[in-house]
């Protein structure tokens, strides 16, 4: 397994804390969709992974049509995808991704999270180089999928695909298996062009930062205050997603 599973693995990536924070950040991310490419999800494919993702999400109709509504509006401002670096305690190399339709406070509001726990908000590069920008697509499993044969297959695609299996446990204890497939940043057309030719079902499409540096090991107490600075970013409206290069505690 490559450095993407063992990420995903070790860092036991946070889903949104609840159903509405999870329909804000996928609303946001119509909406840019939607302004960059256009309603129409034959030619914004882009768009067609985030309806397929607010599908599998159980997002209402209605939630998706006033994200598309949203960014049709001439009135409205436009949500800003801007990306921020900085240092939190102990070291850790933090970068985060927000959607804004108002940078000076988003920015504000970032550099008092890193300020209150004893970090410090970066320039642009101090920390990016720190990670591989990476596209990532959720299928569903199928009978018969062998993942060796569909990781070769998408070499095409891609110089160095990584493909793995998910399984996920709802509350009731029902197992449902997806497949994970990680490539290049700029192979995210050419992998959901596939995807979509060879009829499998997409769950969602989307980009993940992956950590190309040692992870660093923190003490349970350095763990708390950084654990503090990431639920303090995830909960801000603006911030879609958080990363670092903290080694989880076993």
């Amino acid at each position: 397994m490559g450095r993407a599973f063992e990420f995903r693995k070790e860092r036991k990536l946070k889903r949104w804390g609840h159903m509405a924070k999870t329909f804000t950040k996928i609303g946001k991310e119509i909406t840019i969709a939607v302004k960059q490419g256009g309603p129409d999800v034959t030619g914004n494919s882009r768009l067609r992974a985030l309806m397929a993702e607010a599908r599998s999400e159980n997002m209402p109709k209605e939630n998706i049509e006033r994200a598309i509504k949203k960014a049709l509006e001439k009135n409205q401002g436009d949500f800003k995808e801007v990306v921020f670096e900085g240092y939190g305690p102990h070291g850790i190399a933090f970068l985060v991704e927000t959607a804004t339709d108002n940078n000076t406070r988003t920015v504000a509001n970032v550099r008092s999270y890193f300020t209150k726990c004893g970090g410090s908000l970066g320039t642009s590069g101090s920390v990016s180089f720190m990670f591989d920008h990476k596209c990532v697509f959720k299928i569903k499993d199928r009978d018969g999928l062998d993942i060796e044969e569909l990781q070769l297959e998408l070499c095409d695609c891609d110089d160095d695909p990584e493909v793995f299996t998910e399984e996920l446990e709802d509350e009731d204890g029902n197992v449902t298996k997806n497949i994970v497939i990680y490539g290049d940043y700029s192979s995210y057309g050419a992998i959901q062009k596939f995807i979509e030719d060879n009829g499998y079902e997409l769950v969602s499409g989307g980009f993940e930062r992956i950590p190309n540096v040692d992870l660093k090991e923190v003490t349970p107490e350095q763990a708390t205050t950084l654990e503090k600075l990431t639920n303090l970013l995830e909960d801000d409206d603006d911030v879609t997603a958080v990363y670092n290069t903290m080694k989880p505690l076993a």
